[in-house]
């Protein structure tokens, strides 16, 4: 027998037995199908009913990347998604061609003026600069990996000037001033691994003028590593300040408020997104974790759905007016609107008392979480553009709108929607899932299960080797600063020399059938329905 022989019959011995493993693999499944009684396709089609399962798990990736187009895919759609990365990355926020915006749709439109502002009009601090790094795109090949080059960059911060700079808290002992107008919103650490809270800090911190939102999960290490100014917020479970009763520990709180990163204190009583207490998977609490939240570690967190401390406006202003006092530092709130009189009593109580938040951190419905339920995120409080002209109408009904800044939040990832937000009242922003797609995340959608494929909301070790903080932290300030190049750029074309100048006058509305009006006449309709 020759070698072809031999090799012919090992291959056919080799068939054979690949062969009778698939039969009997085959025929397990099917009679494993036929009796298991939890799938009534898999009884009525064994083996073939499996394939419904397959094509079931894999749909989402499938209409992310096929059949969605470019402009329908939820939370955010391909091009919001590629938007920003492409701002991170290459830090150009140019496209070609023309807008893929429906134009027969409703929706606010940004007031050109005849003669908009010279880029050398603009007024800006000119001086600060930061040190980057970008991508620049050499080739993009179809069947291999696109070639790109890794380079230094210096820009502008395109930071307030310093007559302009917002000031949160001007009556207290330690004014929170800001030349930037936006920020990172609420993300724990817990909720993100230490990679991405780490990657977010360094920076924000080499892009100035911003700020961090602790949430609700405590101070962490992470959240220092940048040098950024930190808002630190307190939820109804008080981590990071609570005693072993799950208290307030005063002495804890004033430790915390002697670090000179933390800038101002932020209670939570509800976010866009889950209008109750937070809820943090036991496999995400690690010991470290529960080290900074004090509890117990690999357990399921909730916080309650409400302070302890408060139950009605007078006594929540004095729980405000108590950690001012403890702190010498600005105290906000961050809140939820649900109807035109959500805000009606705390603004009467305002201007009774002079007591009062301040600054109030406005959260849309829209907003997004690590972990919520269907109910609460699709159905409970009122998207960002209808709650945001209620907080200042009311405000400003009791004469108390001066006495406080409102930061916004809900969606606000570009240039466009941030003018509009302040237009509409809005003195700062709050960014969030614009921040966590800058350092990698992909929209799985898989932030409430520890399983983020990209190691951004995860806690587990092996998943967060994905993310390189020294690669991240420079696509985060890229993404701030495009943001707000883009910010005076939208200035400059309605005919004002800064973005804090957008009033409604700059802001119109088109319905769906071609007719416009003003923000300022929308506004006035709901000043009237409030009074």
């Amino acid at each position: 027998m020759n070698i072809a022989d031999i090799f012919t019959v090992v291959g056919f011995i080799f068939i054979a037995f690949v062969t009778i493993i698939l039969v009997v693999i085959v025929i397990y499944l099917f009679i494993f199908d036929r009796n298991q009684k939890a799938h009534s396709i898999l009884r009525n089609y064994p083996v073939l009913g499996r394939v419904r399962y397959f094509f079931e798990q894999v749909g989402p990736e499938f209409r992310q990347y096929w059949f969605n187009n470019d402009t329908e895919g939820k939370p955010f759609s391909r091009d919001d998604y590629e938007h920003i990365v492409k701002s991170s990355k290459y830090m150009r926020d140019v496209i070609g061609f023309g807008s893929k915006r429906d134009f027969d749709e409703e929706g606010f439109f940004v007031r050109n003026d005849m003669f908009p502002k010279l880029t050398e009009e603009m007024k800006l601090d000119k001086n600060t600069r930061i040190t980057t790094k970008r991508y620049i795109l050499l080739k993009d090949p179809l069947f291999s990996q696109r070639k790109e080059k890794w380079e230094d960059e210096q820009s502008l911060a395109y930071l307030l000037h310093d007559d302009d700079a917002v000031v949160i808290g001007s009556n207290t002992k330690h004014p929170f001033v800001l030349k930037g107008l936006i920020g990172m919103s609420a993300m724990s650490y817990g909720s993100l691994g230490d990679q991405a809270i780490t990657a977010l800090s360094e920076g924000l911190g080499l892009a100035k003028g911003t700020w961090m939102n602790t949430g609700e999960g405590g101070l962490s290490p992470y959240h220092l590593k940048g040098d950024v100014d930190i808002i630190m917020q307190i939820g109804p479970a008080m981590f990071g300040v609570r005693n072993k009763d799950g208290g307030m520990d005063w002495d804890e709180l004033k430790r915390k408020s002697e670090i000179p990163q933390i800038k101002a204190f932020e209670i939570k009583l509800a976010q866009g997104a889950k209008t109750r207490g937070g809820h943090i998977d036991a496999e995400k609490v690690t010991p470290a974790i529960a080290e900074i939240r004090k509890v117990e570690p690999f357990k399921s967190v909730d916080s309650p759905n409400r302070f302890h401390e408060f139950s009605d406006v007078p006594s929540l202003c004095e729980f405000i007016e108590k950690i001012r006092e403890h702190t010498g530092k600005p105290v906000g709130i961050k809140m939820v609107v649900g109807g035109n009189d959500s805000v009606e009593q705390l603004a009467k109580y305002m201007k009774d008392t002079g007591k009062g938040p301040d600054f109030i951190t406005i959260d849309g419905g829209e907003g997004g979480t690590g972990a919520s339920y269907q109910e609460l995120i699709d159905s409970v409080g009122l998207p960002i553009k209808s709650a945001l002209p209620i907080l200042v109408s009311t405000l400003e009904k009791y004469g108390v709108r001066d006495r406080v800044k409102i930061i916004a939040s809900g969606k606000l990832f570009t240039p466009d929607r941030i003018a509009i937000a302040i237009a509409m009242g809005a003195d700062l922003v709050n960014i969030a899932r614009g921040f966590m797609i800058t350092i990698g995340c992909i929209q799985t959608l898989k932030c409430h299960s520890n399983a983020c494929p990209v190691g951004v909301a995860t806690t587990d070790p092996e998943l967060q080797k994905a993310l390189i903080i020294d690669e991240k932290k420079y696509r985060a300030v890229n993404f701030l600063v495009t943001l707000r190049k883009g910010l005076y750029r939208i200035s400059a074309a309605a005919g004002i020399d800064s973005p804090i100048h957008f009033k409604p006058k700059h802001i119109m509305y088109k319905d769906d059938k071609g007719v416009i009006t003003s923000l300022e006449n929308i506004l006035e309709d709901i000043k009237q329905k409030i009074i």
